[in-house]
């Protein structure tokens, strides 16, 4: 497999905030953000301006979308997310009494004041509802919107946005974890295992690659990597497990290693309610999420239905290496594209790699 290590192992405890446990949250801080009725304004009357002109969602950019009101608000999430604790928890984003259709563009509208909005799924969409229902995606064999527990791990793009529109039965909760802390935890418990994590394994492309794409990424991804002091982790039990069941399998050092990483991401939860008109925001080079189990839906009216937006930030954080760590599990078949290359079209394309690697091309 084509490998290389991108960066030495860090041996400090890492400070930064995004360094949190659940006891440092608990109280809560600048992480939870309720709207005001001024900036549900904002965002309605951004929708009915949007809803005459019938814009593109490639039109709907922070600049069509004003937000007057919400200046303070973006700020404090993109913030949180670049240098804070990686994560914010906003409340009071309209949903009830709203369409399913405008919700989503009003949503996509917010999130263009964060960052650029991608591709997710192997349908080419922007809009991704994380459902059982009849609204889920196509999206090759990934299992996203089942009823089971949802492990603690990263997305695809810079930062992960959820908007819930509909919550199941029960009312689950939603769970993140500090990726910043786990590295301190095996840091002072296990410091021996980093070394591998710093190497990384192979991911899957779950039968969403392109025709002149290979399955997994054929390159290791590192679950750990620093640049300047500053580590990055990616981290996805599922992808990881079929990439290697596409070969040898996992060694039992290895398997001991990711049981060893998934227990502290438990031991470290921090877990919420997330109840409609909620919307978690993730920085997923610093922030693991997942879900506690829910009830099946008997029918569509019960189905648990969230949206969410995958959007990448510019400078979010420095890389050993942009093409792998950044790029190297998102750019493949129709994943990853902005809404401006939708609207020109994505059939055909494939994204530019890296001759030595066959890495996405870091532009």
């Amino acid at each position: 497999m084509r490998s290389r290590l991108p960066s030495a192992v860090h041996r400090a405890p890492i400070t930064e905030p995004s360094a949190w446990t659940s006891a440092d949250l608990n109280n809560g801080d600048e992480w939870e953000i309720h709207l005001e009725p001024r900036q549900v304004g904002d965002l309605l009357g951004a929708l009915k301006r949007e809803n005459r002109q019938a814009l593109p969602l490639d039109q709907i950019t922070r600049e069509a979308f004003a937000l007057p009101n919400c200046g303070a608000v973006i700020s404090r999430i993109r913030q949180g997310l670049c240098t804070g604790r990686g994560f914010a928890l906003m409340h009071g984003f309209p949903v009830e009494g709203h369409e399913r259709e405008d919700i989503a563009r009003m949503y996509w509208g917010f999130c263009a004041h964060l960052g650029l909005g991608l591709t997710q799924n192997s349908d080419g969409g922007l809009i991704h509802y994380v459902t059982e229902g009849r609204l889920r995606p196509s999206q090759g064999t990934r299992g996203v919107g089942n009823p089971g527990t949802v492990s603690l791990h990263v997305d695809l793009a810079d930062c992960t946005s959820l908007l819930c529109v509909q919550q199941a039965a029960g009312s689950p909760k939603s769970q993140l974890a500090s990726s910043t802390q786990i590295h301190n935890a095996l840091l002072q418990r296990s410091p021996e295992v980093l070394g591998r994590l710093y190497q990384g394994f192979a991911w899957d492309r779950q039968n969403e690659h392109g025709l002149t794409e290979t399955p997994t990424t054929g390159y290791r991804v590192p679950v750990f990597s620093q640049h300047g002091g500053q580590v990055s982790c990616r981290y996805n039990r599922n992808w990881i497990t079929k990439a290697a069941q596409r070969g040898d399998g996992f060694s039992i050092e290895e398997t001991a290693l990711l049981n060893l990483f998934d227990a502290l991401a438990r031991e470290n939860r921090f877990e919420f309610p997330f109840l409609p008109g909620d919307v978690q925001f993730v920085n997923n080079y610093v922030v693991l999420h997942g879900r506690a189990p829910h009830t099946p839906a008997l029918s569509e009216a019960e189905a648990r239905v969230l949206v969410r937006i995958w959007f990448n930030i510019d400078e979010i954080r420095p890389f050993a290496d942009h093409a792998i760590i950044r790029h190297g599990i998102l750019r493949h078949g129709l994943l990853g594209w902005s809404a401006k290359d939708v609207t020109v079209g994505l059939a055909g394309r494939a994204h530019d790699r890296r001759p030595e690697d066959a890495a996405p091309a870091a532009v």
